[in-house]
């Protein structure tokens, strides 16, 4: 996979630890609403998992990811937010990269 930054400087960002993969690749809810899917990053899981499922504080979240607390916030943010619009839009929800993001 290749790294990317934004922009032509500064270095090049953090690739998160993802320590453990969810189970399945795809919700799909029932009925169906709008077919384009919802993408969830592996990061976003792995932050939503250890935040909200095993209880770590934030803090604690990004030691174990090894990023930071504000990017553990971003990532559950941006987390919360798919997996709401998934349920309310009636819309697939992707954990992992979207295909033409994949190497």
């Amino acid at each position: 996979m290749h790294r990317r930054r934004r922009g032509a400087r500064g270095r090049f960002p953090i690739q998160p630890t993802i320590d453990k993969k969810p189970a399945v690749e795809r919700m799909i809810p029932r009925p169906e609403g709008n077919e384009e899917p919802i993408h969830l990053n592996l990061a976003e899981a792995e932050a939503l998992r250890l935040v909200d499922l095993d209880g770590l504080y934030q803090e604690q979240a990004g030691y174990s990811m090894g990023v930071s607390r504000g990017t553990i916030w971003r990532l559950l943010a941006s987390a919360r937010k798919k997996v709401v619009q998934s349920i309310f839009e009636g819309r697939p929800l992707v954990i992992g990269l979207p295909p033409e993001e994949e190497d």
